[in-house]
């Protein structure tokens, strides 16, 4: 049987590992471009629509907070192929759902067990070499950012000439296809850890905020930009294109959207700046083009070019949050990633829904100004979270 600590992490490997993240977490985007197409086809009025949304994010939810952990105790080859294929039925289950009731149930399930990719990160960092760890991190998040991107750009398309059923089709097609190559390319590796009770591991994420006292303001940083600039941003940017002056469809929003895969080319490269030793300045330079980038779109809302830009920056920007503070994070502990990229996934996804609240609440009561306001003054408390914060994660640098 193959030690963990024999197994090579390689630039190859690191870049399969980042198309299973991507696709896994592309499972949770299909459906948002499909919503009045799903809504009409069942007989329902496009509100209802949401509801698909938001079991799919309980679902998830779930399934990060009850099964994640589990990646610090059992045989991680064994988890990530159990989960896969549980996908792959769950997909298949939504593309014949013959009820919007049961599609909800599908989704909600599928949300569960899609989390491949949030066991696969933190295997990743346990793979690889301390110096390269950031490097890889950045790899794979980067697989993730574009899974999200391609996930809604790539349904809409698909939907459109097949319907929507056919998009489950397929997405349950590739993750098969996928959890044939991830269960032959990984490696037997061993457990890390003895596990006494699943009640034990469960309490045991909650308490490495005792364990770990960086951990509160890593997780702030991300919570902050990755969690309500960009969730601000991004839901307020739909509404923005849809009216006046522009009018776009929902194809041509889609196409705006793909800016962000400028995060996701920047991404392969950013971690390395943790591995130079560069990830506390790094990080602060981040948070401080959020603010600039912020500002931009404060100032600049009725030209397309400019708000594309913006979008690319923006991007790019909360990948280098997301990333450096991701690395930092696995450096916490060699025996805890998978219950700290728990806490970190969850975090980001409360971050997120409050982020996803507060665009439309702000749009309602001011327009892009008033977005664009809120998530300047957010991006501001973020800089002076990482001064504050400076001096603690230099110290912790300096022992490791």
């Amino acid at each position: 049987m193959n030690n963990e600590n024999t197994v090579r992490m390689t630039t190859l490997l690191a870049g399969l590992f980042a198309v299973c993240s991507g696709l896994a977490i592309g499972n949770l985007y299909w459906a948002q471009p499909l919503l009045v197409q799903i809504t009409n086809g069942f007989g329902l009025s496009a509100g209802n629509g949401g509801l698909l949304i938001t079991a799919t994010q309980i679902g998830y939810a779930t399934g990060i907070l009850l099964i994640l952990p589990l990646g610090d105790f059992v045989r991680r080859k064994r988890l990530i192929a159990i989960v896969m294929s549980l996908s792959v039925i769950t997909l298949v289950s939504c593309a014949v759902a013959p009820s919007f009731a049961i599609l909800s149930l599908s989704l909600f399930s599928m949300g569960i067990v899609t989390i491949s990719g949030q066991i696969i990160l933190p295997l990743a960092g346990d793979l690889s070499k301390p110096d390269e760890r950031g490097h890889i991190v950045g790899i794979v998040s980067s697989g993730i950012t574009t899974g999200i991107l391609f996930s809604r750009f790539v349904s809409g398309i698909v939907a459109g000439f097949w319907g929507w059923r056919s998009v489950y089709l397929m997405a349950a097609v590739l993750n098969l296809i996928m959890a044939l190559v991830m269960i032959y390319v990984l490696p037997e590796l061993p457990r890390k850890n003895k596990l006494d009770s699943y009640k034990d591991l469960l309490l045991s994420v909650f308490t490495t905020f005792r364990r770990h006292t960086t951990l509160p303001r890593i997780l702030l940083h991300s919570g902050l930009i990755f969690g309500l600039v960009f969730n601000i941003f991004w839901t307020s940017l739909t509404f923005l294109l849809s009216g006046e002056p522009f009018n776009y469809t929902t194809f041509q929003i889609g196409l705006v959207s793909l800016a962000g895969l400028a995060a996701a080319a920047f991404g392969l490269g950013i971690g390395k700046l943790q591995d130079k030793g560069l990830g506390v300045p790094a990080l602060g330079a981040f948070v401080l083009i959020s603010i600039l980038t912020m500002i931009c779109g404060f100032m600049f809302s009725d030209s397309i070019v400019m708000i594309v830009i913006i979008a690319a920056v923006i991007s790019i920007a909360v990948q280098g949050v997301s990333v450096l503070t991701q690395a930092r994070l696995f450096a916490l502990s060699n025996e805890e990633r998978s219950r700290l990229n728990t806490v970190f996934v969850v975090n980001n996804f409360l971050f997120g829904a409050v982020g996803s609240a507060l665009a439309s609440f702000l749009w309602s009561a001011g327009g892009w100004s008033y977005v664009m306001g809120c998530a300047i003054l957010i991006s501001v408390a973020a800089f002076l979270v990482w001064l504050s914060s400076k001096n603690s994660f230099e110290k912790f640098d300096s022992l490791n």
